[in-house]
């Protein structure tokens, strides 16, 4: 039997093997596949968590934005209901007040008016008595003054006999 050249190729070929077999280099590299096999999903379970507590955490802060928005929307419609009825009583306020003012006006429009009448009653009372003195001292003597005094009242007795039947 001829040793050629493919025999010597193929038991270098066992021996390479035979001799990483032995150097235990598929061990080896089982080992360091495996440590890294190990590692990638030790990552993938921490990013999973990071996912998780991520998404916990933006349940939460929707949760309170929402929260936040509904007591937003809260504080707006009470103060909204707060400034109408503000409004509504300031607007009746002013209207009493006004009402108020009227009324004093009215009354002391009225009082004034009450006022002048007497004044120029009075005035006029006092320039007539005045102007009948006057006219009285000046042309009338006293018998022809008694003549006319019981002639007055006469007729006012005539008078209140008619008003009394």
């Amino acid at each position: 039997m001829a040793i050629d050249a493919t025999f010597w190729v193929a038991v270098s070929f066992i021996i390479f093997f035979g001799g990483l077999i032995y150097l235990k280099i598929p061990q080896k590299i089982n080992e360091i596949l495996k440590k890294l096999i190990l590692d990638i999903k030790n990552e993938i379970d921490e990013s999973e968590k990071l996912r998780a507590e991520a998404k916990k955490l933006l349940d939460n802060a929707q949760q309170k934005l929402d929260t936040a928005q509904s007591v937003s929307n809260e504080i707006l419609d009470q103060a909204k209901k707060d400034s109408d009825k503000l409004i509504i009583d300031l607007n009746e306020k002013f209207h009493k007040s006004s009402e108020i003012k009227k009324n004093l006006a009215e009354n002391k429009i009225s009082q004034m008016k009450e006022a002048a009448i007497k004044e120029i009653k009075d005035a006029s009372i006092k320039i007539t008595v005045e102007s009948v003195k006057k006219i009285i001292s000046t042309s009338v003597d006293k018998s022809k003054l008694d003549g006319l005094f019981q002639k007055n009242l006469d007729e006012t007795k005539e008078e209140l006999k008619k008003i009394n039947s």
